[in-house]
């Protein structure tokens, strides 16, 4: 985990700022690392979500949901904690209805080591009713 989150950290927001339009090393490592993180953040948007929020289920992850911020070495060149800054749409789960947006930080350190630095709710989306 920790060698992509290297190799991602090197990659700046202009990957995933365009849509890709087809499959790349960068694009890969970066659904790598998001599928390596998705527990941490469901984890995370669960506690926020339900029930305060979503009173009838937890909100979903899509990995492909996501937009990288910031990435950044909190401890200069080659250091080994880095820090990922990424706004993220959790949605319903089944339909892929989103339900919010939200920004998140983690700090990733060798162990690997996960840590949750900040986490914004940025926006509530009304669920649509059935």
């Amino acid at each position: 985990m920790l060698s992509l989150v290297l190799i991602v950290s090197f990659q700046t927001t202009t990957v995933l700022s365009i849509k890709p339009t087809q499959d790349s090393e960068e694009l890969r490592l970066q659904d790598m690392l998001m599928n390596m993180l998705a527990p941490y953040i469901s984890e995370v948007l669960d506690n926020y979500y339900y029930p305060k929020i979503l009173k009838d289920f937890s909100p979903a992850v899509d990995p492909w949901k996501f937009e990288v911020i910031e990435t950044r070495r909190v401890n200069g060149f080659r250091g080994f904690i880095l820090e990922i800054t990424f706004d993220i749409g959790p949605t319903d789960g089944g339909h892929h209805v989103p339900v919010g947006k939200d920004r998140m930080t983690y700090r990733i350190s060798y162990g690997p080591e996960v840590k949750l630095i900040n986490h914004t709710h940025l926006a509530t989306y009304k669920y649509p009713q059935e």
